[in-house]
């Protein structure tokens, strides 16, 4: 294992290296609301655009929200000229995931990046998540109506079965359970036009395509969801694999992808106690299906500081205090190993103890309650095989939302809000 003091975007260079012949890296976070997750795994990522040609961004967000994003940065006809204006218009809550200042900082470097390159060179920024049922079906009718009016009679056949739930997909979800007739047929219909229509060349083709498979995947995820259990989280995994796999696929040979995501998708949850309740997530999902030494896997984590965060589902955000992590811990280890900030690579030789036992890790969501600290939001994890390298911060600041219009999200699964 190496250890990499960080003070500088150069100090990554360790982790450069473990990632020079992969395919995709996955960049997690401990929490959707800390500034110095966000901050890190920005530089990271620029270095693995700038330096590594990595070819797209995949983060834990809505399709047609980060569409917009998209469509700003790499300057394509008819986006928002201004990325930060694309990420104002982010309404579902937690909408500060993606609308903070950090992403736009990011963002508006990604525009300047691919400015200064040929359309077929700009790198993207994409959503791999299953929520935007209803956002999904209305950027399919908007791409129908002009492109393949045709098509429109089966978007409307969709749209009637959820029309009766309102924008309360869960309530479909538990009238399926009563009834024989699902949106199922309806929505398989819809996915197979779009997909026919998306064997021709254009990204405005691919992107009905992807909603359409969002619409599909949502219509599974919400019917599974009102039942309990792992299959609901799995289903929305397995979806966000198989759209990054659809994007590596879209850029081409030789193209390759960074995602972020919660530590909780991102490291492989067979080395955590996910497995025993039968849940998968796209770390595992990756490595599985392009190979161990083609997928690099970097996880985060703090001792202490400082988080935005809500304490109930579809509240305000607030600035909540991180407190020490608790002992036993491995952010209580790293804290008494480690210095202030440091990037590790696993592998190459022996590990130490606390990266191959199993140890408490640190898992922070939307909702969080800091006084759960004694007893929840933790993870039994084998740090070393969770991950193929993690970065420390030892104490840590807030993120810093920007002023959007919030609603109310959707419902999660286990472990909630991430």
């Amino acid at each position: 294992m190496l250890v990499q003091r960080l003070g500088a975007p150069s100090d990554f260079n360790p982790l450069l290296e473990r990632v020079r012949d992969a395919r995709i890296v996955m960049i997690g976070e401990a929490t959707h609301g800390t500034h110095d997750f966000y901050r890190l795994r920005e530089q990271l990522t620029r270095r693995l655009i700038a330096e590594c040609g990595f070819s797209f961004v995949a983060v834990e967000g809505d399709w047609p929200d980060c569409d917009r994003v998209h469509r700003s940065v790499t300057a394509a006809p008819g986006g928002i000229l201004e990325p930060l204006v694309a990420l104002e218009r982010f309404e579902r809550w937690p909408t500060w995931m993606w609308a903070n200042a950090e992403v736009a900082r990011f963002s508006g470097w990604l525009r300047a990046w691919n400015a200064q390159r040929p359309e077929g060179q700009r790198a993207g920024f994409h959503g791999l998540d299953v929520y935007s049922l209803w956002e999904s079906m209305q950027a399919i009718f908007d791409y129908l109506g002009e492109e393949d009016p045709a098509g429109l009679e089966v978007a409307q056949d969709a749209y009637r079965c959820f029309e009766p739930y309102g924008r309360r997909p869960e309530e479909y979800g538990i009238a399926s359970r009563f009834v024989s007739s699902r949106c199922e047929e309806e929505v398989v219909r819809l996915l197979a036009r779009t997909r026919e229509q998306a064997l021709a060349d254009g990204p405005d083709r691919f992107s009905a395509w992807q909603n359409a498979e969002v619409v599909a995947g949502a219509e599974r995820y919400y019917r599974a969801m009102v039942a309990g259990g792992p299959e609901s989280w799995n289903i929305r995994d397995i979806h966000m694999q198989d759209t990054l796999d659809r994007l590596l696929d879209r850029y081409g040979r030789g193209a390759r992808g960074v995602v972020w995501a919660h530590n909780t998708h991102v490291g492989d949850a067979r080395a955590t106690d996910m497995t025993a309740e039968g849940m998968v997530n796209i770390g595992q999902l990756a490595r599985e299906r392009h190979g161990a030494d083609a997928v690099v896997l970097v996880g985060f984590g703090c001792y202490q500081g400082a988080v935005i965060a809500a304490p109930r589902w579809g509240s305000p955000a607030e600035a909540m205090v991180v407190p020490p992590a608790r002992p036993g811990s491995i952010e209580r280890r790293l804290h008494e190993l480690m210095p202030e900030r440091a990037v590790l690579v696993f592998g190459g030789g022996d590990q130490p103890g606390w990266a191959t036992d199993t140890a408490d890790h640190r898992a922070i969501g939307v909702v969080y309650d800091p006084t759960f600290e004694s007893w929840g939001n933790y993870v039994p994890t084998r740090l070393g095989e969770r991950y193929d390298a993690f970065i420390w911060c030892d104490d840590t600041t807030a993120l810093h939302p920007l002023p959007a219009v919030s609603t109310t999200g959707e419902l999660e699964t286990y472990p909630a809000g991430v």
